[in-house]
């Protein structure tokens, strides 16, 4: 095998989505955990986590590679360019996920390990097969895209407990901006493609705004909660708030405004939030 074969299999993991999982679930194990006190047992975790992030998109990609190659942003991805075979493709996917399960269990983090497959059966399964029935794809996506952190929490602790709640509670809301600004920008391709996105079935964009900004004020209240439960402190505080409110202003610019370019806005400011909200998190807890 060579490297460019090593290559398309890389991407078809979808390697930004993988880094975003392994940070987010190593996030949820620190603050579940109160830190890091068996360092092997940590990187065990974080890389069966995020195999099994890349063994769900493989199989999401192999699931959708006809309507990838309807789109301007897909159509380049290796299945639809031929440049892997689908059926090991599929391979692929489920050895990533079942190895990823398999070595969870090996090492007694046997909550973790339902809660891997749990994520890929419902990323894989019902997300992906929603997204061309109802718009509510997004709020059901975001179930499966919320767990990895939660998988964090359960890998440290064993249990799944107020810290895999809360912090559960702030992917699932960060997510819906995130996704709707995307939603918003491809909404062409994506109605092209047969996607019942909520920016294609509400043209006008009146719903989608409404919960842009409704999610964007429920994630600033939901990320101050750990404080209240000395999961995190001060520092954290002030980060979160900080953060929220900017988040939240560039929302309301994209409402108002709704042009392409306040979307990409909004998405920008949602890969800024989150890494920027776990990086005092760890400084909160670490230092």
């Amino acid at each position: 095998m060579n490297s460019e074969t090593v290559s398309c299999y890389y991407r078809l993991c979808k390697p930004g989505i993988l880094r975003m999982v392994m940070i987010t679930a190593a996030f949820g194990y620190i603050i579940a955990g109160g830190g890091v006190d068996h360092w092997g047992k940590f990187l065990i975790a974080i890389f069966c986590i995020g195999m099994a992030s890349g063994g769900a998109a493989v199989l999401n990609n192999f699931l959708e590679r006809d309507i990838d190659g309807l789109m301007g942003r897909t159509r380049n991805r290796e299945l639809p360019q031929k440049k892997v075979d689908a059926e090991r493709a599929l391979i692929f996917g489920v050895l990533l996920t079942m190895l990823s399960c398999g070595l969870l269990i090996m090492t007694d983090m046997l909550l973790a390990a339902f809660l891997v497959l749990l994520t890929s059966f419902l990323y894989v399964l019902v997300y992906t097969p929603l997204k061309r029935k109802t718009w509510l794809n997004t709020s059901i996506g975001a179930i499966p895209g919320g767990l990895p952190i939660s998988c964090g929490c359960a890998a440290a602790t064993g249990s799944f407990g107020i810290e895999a709640w809360l912090l559960f509670a702030i992917m699932y809301c960060w997510q819906h901006p995130h996704f709707y600004a995307i939603a918003w920008m491809y909404r062409d391709e994506y109605e092209q493609a047969g996607f019942k996105m909520l920016s294609v079935v509400d043209k006008n964009g009146d719903r989608l705004f409404i919960q842009v900004i409704l999610y964007s004020l429920l994630l600033l209240a939901i990320s101050v909660v750990p404080v209240a439960f000395g999961m995190v402190g001060r520092l954290y505080l002030v980060g979160a708030v900080v953060l929220g409110v900017y988040f939240t202003l560039v929302g309301i610019k994209f409402v108002v405004h709704h042009t392409q370019r306040d979307a990409r806005n909004l998405l920008k400011a949602s890969i800024i939030y989150l890494p920027a909200l776990f990086a005092v998190g760890f400084i909160d807890v670490l230092v």
